[in-house]
């Protein structure tokens, strides 16, 4: 039986050639760790599996999804690795990342999350903005929205995945902030590494995008998907609850 690697980076892909080289070399570059790099392609046809196929060291594999929550998760339930990330093909690991997030894990053995700082980064490559590690709150989470990103953001594979914690395949945006807030309300423990890991690019390709641009501001800070993990939450010292309304983000039913 192989020893399992330190990390499962788990990358969902469709249409991205533009970017995917990018990602690969960011992962493959990095040192000092063992993982495997799992690629749930959907199908692509503008060259993107050309590119996969001349990497040998991908764990590739192309089959039609019902979207990136479901490819995901078929990457998720492949993954073997200790740590597992999912990190999408437009965006890239900082040099040295995977060791620096292993030592300080390892220091850590409460931590289920762990998750760090990330670089918004334009569709060039060039830095925008550098994004700060907060110590996590549910209640901040989920009043305020989403603030850890995917990019940085590594799961302890036998707390979380193997206890059967999944995207909801019906969220095809903003599926990382009902998964992080359904972990919270199990009582997973999130810890914070205040270190830069990562870049997040952004551009206007991005899934989320075109409904960013179609709703309302309200949809998105906070954002609203109607889900069990968000609905009902008590704050302390408030008589205050949130119920989602919905005529925002919704999940396809």
């Amino acid at each position: 039986m192989d020893t399992e690697p330190d990390f499962s980076i788990i990358t969902p892909s469709y249409n991205y050639a533009r970017y995917v080289k990018e990602c690969i070399e960011s992962v493959k570059n990095q040192e000092g760790v063992t993982f495997e790099h799992i690629i749930q392609d959907a199908g692509s046809t503008d060259g993107t599996l050309d590119i996969l196929h001349s990497y040998p060291h991908l764990k590739l594999h192309v089959e039609k999804d019902s979207g990136m929550s479901e490819g995901i998760n078929r990457g998720f339930r492949k993954a073997r690795g200790k740590w597992v990330m999912w990190l999408n093909t437009d965006d890239r690991l900082l040099p040295g990342a995977l060791a620096a997030v292993k030592a300080f894990a390892d220091s850590r053995p409460d931590a289920d999350i762990v998750y760090g700082a990330w670089n918004f980064i334009g569709p060039d490559g060039e830095i925008q903005r550098a994004m700060k590690a907060l110590p996590y709150s549910l209640n901040m989470h989920i009043w305020y929205g989403t603030y850890l990103a995917s990019t940085a953001l590594f799961l302890r594979r036998s707390t979380t995945i193997e206890e059967g914690f999944l995207l909801d395949e019906r969220f095809h945006y903003d599926m990382d902030g009902e998964y992080y807030a359904r972990l919270g309300r199990a009582g997973k423990k999130f810890v914070h590494y205040n270190r830069l890991l990562a870049d997040f690019r952004w551009h206007g390709d991005n899934l989320s995008a075109p409904i960013r641009r179609a709703l309302p501001s309200r949809c998105f800070w906070p954002r609203m998907p109607p889900s069990s993990a968000f609905t009902a939450i008590p704050f302390p010292n408030t008589a205050a609850t949130i119920s989602w309304t919905a005529s925002c983000v919704r999940p396809t039913v």
